[in-house]
């Protein structure tokens, strides 16, 4: 069902991707400068769409909160339905996973500082980047291709291809360059109404272009399925499309937490670093419809500085990914005796 299910989605994996073919990408990217690459290039598969097949958001549009009261379209939105929360210097916005599950890349200015809003529902990677490098603006889309079942960006201006889970360049005459991490949260649109109820909420900028509300992926997060175009290692003691919590803890180091282990312990503190748990959203690729999805639950993940606590970057991950990604770093996890230290 799953392999049906993924054939139709939107990023829908024509029937023969997934192969490298450096070769062909030249005439599709003559701009692009493949001597330069920082992985090997026959790690990257084509996942089934051209270069820019699932079109990016460059020019959003947002509603206004009333008091924490949606309007228009935004009032489709499901209380428990995650969005991507942002805020810098008081401008605050949300964005719906329901719009980025069609469109993965939002360019936006938030704040006065240019951003790059990002979703891959195939590791469940939802992350913010800055979008200026060495004093360049830059803007994303998407190139149809995977690495270990991840998104690859690129950016316009000089078509170099990007790692969305770490935000990396990869190949071109970016490559070795590092987009900065924002911190954003993943969380019920309710939570996000709360916290800010004159915060804006990004709308699809034609209603009627997708299915807004609809999972493409249906049944993809369950346990035993199997990573798409993935054929990597997997993780020890945990189910690959568990979710796991992705923190750089401290400088170059990576640790991650179950989700099933927050949940258990509601809190948990890793030297000046805090997770919490709390209930109320809902899973993005479980049912049909993103607002009948089953219980995940909201994370927040801080730093605790001088008595008090800040949102620093994390990742609501797959287990499969952070270990394809971070190989060496370690997953605290339930075990059958218990929690995992």
């Amino acid at each position: 069902m799953l392999a049906l299910v993924v054939l139709a989605a939107p990023a829908m994996m024509a029937i023969g991707g997934g192969v490298a073919e450096p070769a062909s990408w030249r005439a599709e990217w003559p701009h692009t400068d493949f001597s330069h690459h920082t992985v090997p290039l026959n790690e990257l598969k084509s996942g089934g769409p051209p270069k820019d097949g699932i079109p990016s958001i460059d020019t959003p549009r947002f509603e206004r909160l009333n008091d924490g009261t949606a309007s228009g379209w935004a009032t489709r939105i499901g209380n428990t339905e995650p969005v991507i929360s942002l805020v810098i210097r008081d401008d605050a916005r949300a964005y719906p996973l329901s719009v980025l599950i069609w469109h993965e890349i939002v360019n936006d200015i938030v704040g006065g500082t240019p951003v790059a809003v990002t979703y891959c529902p195939l590791c469940n990677s939802s992350l913010v980047f800055e979008r200026t490098v060495e004093t360049r603006i830059l803007d994303f889309g998407t190139t149809g291709k995977l690495r270990n079942s991840d998104l690859v960006m690129y950016d316009r201006q000089t078509e170099s291809w990007w790692q969305q889970f770490g935000g990396d360049a990869i190949v071109g005459v970016m490559s070795g360059k590092q987009l900065r991490s924002v911190p954003s949260r993943l969380e019920s649109f309710s939570r996000f109404r709360q916290r800010f109820p004159y915060g804006q909420v990004l709308i699809p900028n034609d209603p009627g272009a997708r299915n807004y509300g609809r999972n493409p992926y249906v049944g993809y997060d369950a346990s035993g399925q199997k990573p798409f175009l993935y054929d990597g290692s997997l993780p020890d003691g945990i189910d690959p499309m568990e979710r796991v919590i992705a923190v750089e803890t401290r400088p170059g180091y990576h640790e991650a937490w179950s989700l099933p282990l927050l949940r258990e312990r509601g809190t948990i503190e890793a030297g000046d670093i805090v997770l919490t748990w709390g209930a109320g959203q809902t899973s993005v690729l479980d049912k049909a419809t993103i607002a009948g999805g089953r219980e995940i639950g909201n994370v927040v993940v801080q730093r605790r500085q001088v008595g008090q606590l800040s949102d620093i970057p994390y990742d609501v991950t797959f287990a499969f990914s952070f270990h394809a990604f971070r190989p060496d770093s370690p997953i605290h996890k339930r075990t059958s005796v218990g929690p995992e230290d």
